[in-house]
């Protein structure tokens, strides 16, 4: 049976099917972002009626629409006495197809409707704005002033819109600029200075828990934040305004929460000029548009659009994925809008361990190159030798060969002994020792992870996550990988570098997955733990890992059906270890270059 929201906006793509209905209104706000929502809110209680007395106003998060019959059912029950209709939305056409088409069709319905189709970018506008049916500097004009934000621009856009429901023409809304960027809370303070990188809407709306909580973590580790608010990446004068900022203060590492890539797709293979010109890692937090509760209780981790927005499109960038660090929670129902206002809800035991992430790399930064020990760690799945070190469009094994070289002249130990010159090189000599391939099972590893410094990692994790483990693998101890030396560990050592292969994580040699392989195996984790014990060189700890892994930071956990959820992946047990995965940024046989502290 499908049912309808409580609260229009108070639930999620995830619970189902929940049909929306909200009192008719001649106005109707629909944007993918909360902070509109909750900045035309701020304007109702301090000018209840900024179009008129006999006008209502309504608005909903465009998440609330995306299943086809919801929206049918929304237009049907909600839209039919809306004359003037503004959707705001973040991304590009093809993220709501459906309901762009559908809007277009009410649209033509009536004479008497206006439809305004804004983006959310400026790069964007030329694919949006002709979707509307008003002239399309009117919708630029628009789509600018709350790309802009504030009371003042917003009233230039409720200015326009009360002209078209008069029938009169419609004044061009008039820019008011904001500062962009703006720096918030600077403070003398001793320690690395580090940038934080947010939506300045979050500051307009009020929206301010996340930030407080995020700059306080960074203190707590002795780092000095140089925070900015920006209204987006992607404008060319705010680039330049936050590269002149961060660089005046000499940050040693950047921390951000915007989403998308400060560079276009077509451009992302000639690096991405506002993050190479600082020469820093630039770590990107992620906020999940979902609550806690929906997050928790779902297997996939972060829904699709969250996924596109803030993990594959940073991406473009060379940014570093770190955690979620904040919640979308409902603060109140706004009866005026009739729909519920989110704001973000910080996790301050993620924040901590995000902010700890930071502090070791920027640690990392000031460690000479010859004191620092590296992973590198290349995917195997399925487990054949022939599937070793794959990636899809990309030539691995010729672009790990590479950085080996590069770290060389960096000043890196790798020994003193000769790198593979090539890909083919350092595929023969990683078939020369043990791989998960069962035809190797003769050769010796490169070492092994006793079984008591695995489970002092192991039993830092929850009694309820081991249980359900333990009932489709059974315990460490009885782990058919598990040798007298303990877990064996698959790769090559050069000095200070280690080159790692992915463990087998429930995969046959197939590709096929196996019964009960939706939580990987027992053993995967040892390649996570033994770096950081004692497997990068000749003293412990893991100073960076770059990974070739194709899904998330440890794919091989046995926890991975957990997705990155808390009750699977505490912070406790994962060492916040420098970490980046380079293959997004990679051509086929070229890596990044390790610098002072490696990027991407």
């Amino acid at each position: 049976m499908h049912r309808l929201a409580a609260v229009p906006g108070s639930t999620s793509p995830s619970d189902g099917v929940v049909f929306i209905e909200q009192p008719p209104a001649q106005v109707v706000l629909l944007s993918s972002a909360d902070t509109d929502l909750a900045a035309l809110a701020a304007l109702l209680d301090r000018d209840p009626h900024p179009l008129g007395p006999e006008i209502a106003i309504r608005a909903l998060n465009l998440a609330a629409l995306q299943h086809p019959a919801v929206l049918d059912h929304y237009l049907l029950t909600s839209l039919q006495q809306t004359r003037v209709l503004v959707v705001r939305l973040l991304g590009g056409r093809s993220h709501w197809g459906y309901g762009l088409e559908q809007l277009q069709q009410w649209a033509l319905q009536s004479a008497d409707r206006f439809l305004l189709v804004l983006a959310g970018t400026t790069d964007l506008e030329a694919e949006l704005l002709p979707l509307g049916n008003v002239d399309a500097q009117l919708s630029q004009g628009c789509g600018r002033c709350l790309l802009e934000g504030g009371e003042a621009n917003l009233r230039q856009v409720l200015g326009s819109l009360g002209a078209l429901l008069a029938g009169e023409p419609p004044p061009m809304p008039q820019l008011q600029p904001l500062a962009d960027p703006l720096p918030h809370d600077w403070r003398e303070e001793p320690g690395p200075r580090v940038g934080v990188v947010l939506y300045r809407a979050l500051l307009q709306s009020g929206d301010l828990a996340l930030v407080d909580a995020l700059l306080g973590a960074l203190r707590q580790q002795g780092l000095a934040p140089r925070a900015l608010w920006v209204s987006s990446l992607r404008t060319a004068s705010v680039q330049e305004g936050v590269s002149d900022l961060l660089r005046r203060e000499g940050v040693a590492l950047v921390l951000c929460t915007t989403s998308f890539a400060s560079v276009q797709l077509s451009e992302a293979g000639l690096g991405a000029p506002l993050w190479d010109g600082l020469g820093v890692p630039v770590l990107q937090l992620l906020c999940s548009s979902q609550s806690r509760e929906q997050w928790e209780g779902s297997s996939l981790g972060l829904p699709a659009l969250d996924l596109s927005l803030q993990v594959a499109l940073p991406e473009l960038d060379g940014r570093i994925t770190t955690r979620v660090g904040a919640f979308k929670q409902v603060f109140r129902a706004d009866e005026r809008l009739a729909t519920a206002l989110q704001r973000h809800q910080p996790d301050p035991e993620r924040l901590a361990w995000v902010a700890a992430l930071a502090a070791h790399w920027c640690q990392l930064r000031h460690t000479p190159a010859r004191d620092r020990r590296l992973a590198l760690v290349l995917a195997n799945y399925p487990t054949r030798n022939s599937r070793l070190a794959n990636g899809v469009g990309l030539d691995t094994p010729a672009s790990c060969a590479a950085m080996l070289g590069w770290l060389r002249d960096a000043g890196y130990d790798l020994g003193e002994g000769p790198l593979p010159g090539d890909g083919d090189g350092l595929i023969r000599a990683l078939l020369l020792g043990r791989s998960n391939d069962p035809e190797s099972q003769h050769r010796p590893p490169l070492a092994h992870l006793p079984l008591a410094d695995y489970q002092r990692w192991y039993g830092d994790l929850p009694q309820a996550g081991r249980s359900r483990l333990e009932q489709q693998w059974g315990p460490p101890q009885a782990d058919p990988q598990l040798e007298a030396e303990g877990f064996p560990i698959h790769g090559l050592r050069f000095g200070h570098v280690v080159v790692l292969i992915q463990p087998e994580r429930g995969y046959g040699a197939t590709g096929a997955i196996r019964p009960s392989a939706t939580t990987a195996r027992i053993c995967p984790p040892r390649t996570s733990t033994w770096p950081n014990t004692s497997g990068c060189g000749s003293g412990p700890g893991c100073s960076w890992c770059a990974t070739w892994a194709s899904t998330a930071t440890w794919s091989g956990c046995r926890a991975r059906a957990w997705g990155s959820r808390r009750a699977a992946t505490p912070s406790g047990p994962w060492v916040p270890c420098p970490m980046s995965t380079p293959s997004s940024s990679m051509t086929r046989g070229r890596g990044p270059r390790p610098s002072a502290g490696p990027r991407r």
